[in-house]
């Protein structure tokens, strides 16, 4: 008896992400429109990061970002893929070379793993109007067919962080256009337009996965921030919570930061790479 209404109970779970994930989609496709007249900024598939102040800061600190990094690569095996915490991710993504390292979920902050990078969690809690924020670690030959996001009202951006040679075998693809990720440069694009990413080398890449949200004109963009109250209230957000929350705790064994670390802003800016 219990058992069965354990199954009901979970059925009828189920069914409720189901149709709320439909009907929000729904929603948020019926927006597309009025936000690309509203938007303040261009749109077009890959924007300039010079509309954006604060990425500029973030190059200038990539290697204190990536110092924390190099830590969790040497256990990146064990950190989950990215359908263990989004199970929307199934439909693009099925294997272990898609790997996730969670900071920041549509409200929710994954408190141990920011303490486990407090440079990095400086960093991107500075980020204006930013709603995710996570380390995604493709690992070699991993290639994520091509798709689309769900909210045109948050922009991605991606800074890189470790992208092997050749350069060529790391690139995104939106559209028909296709850019190539660079250590310690900044990418930024509309995800809501078709795409694709490759990582067709011999070793892991990782870049520093945002969002943000789209700057638009008054009173849209308060419209606009309402829409994200409603994704952060979703129960597709709030299933990535539970799941981050639960692999929070598996992680236990990986160190934290050392704190003679560098600090932001010590770091050489990308002019200054050898």
């Amino acid at each position: 008896m219990m058992n069965a209404l354990r199954q009901l109970i979970s059925n009828l779970n189920h069914r409720h992400h189901q149709f709320a994930s439909i009907q929000g989609e729904r929603l948020a496709r019926s927006l597309e429109a009025l936000i690309a007249q509203q938007s303040l900024v261009a749109n077009t598939a890959f924007l300039d990061c010079k509309q954006f102040p604060w990425t500029a800061h973030l190059e200038a600190n990539w290697r204190v970002i990536r110092q924390e990094l190099d830590t969790l690569l040497e256990h990146a095996y064990l950190l989950p893929n990215f359908q263990d915490i989004s199970v929307d991710q199934y439909s693009i993504t099925r294997d272990n070379l898609w790997k996730t390292y969670f900071f920041y979920g549509y409200g929710f902050k994954a408190g141990k793993n920011c303490r486990r990078c407090p440079q990095t969690t400086r960093l991107i809690e500075q980020i204006p109007g930013m709603k995710t924020a996570f380390f995604s670690i493709l690992f070699p030959h991993k290639h994520i067919p091509e798709h689309r996001g769900p909210y045109k009202g948050v922009l991605r951006y991606h800074l890189g962080l470790k992208i092997p040679q050749p350069i060529q075998g790391c690139r995104l693809r939106i559209e028909d256009e296709i850019r190539y990720w660079r250590e310690g440069e900044s990418l930024m694009f509309d995800d809501t337009l078709l795409h694709e990413a490759w990582n067709q080398t011999d070793d892991i890449r990782v870049v520093l996965f945002i969002d943000v949200v789209r700057p638009m004109r008054f009173p849209f963009s308060c419209l606009n921030r309402a829409m994200i109250q409603l994704i952060a209230w979703s129960p597709y957000v709030q299933s990535g919570k539970r799941q981050t929350m639960q692999w929070e705790s598996r992680l236990d064994h990986i160190p934290m930061a050392s704190p003679n670390q560098t600090t932001p802003d010590q770091a050489s800016s990308p002019q200054q790479r050898p």
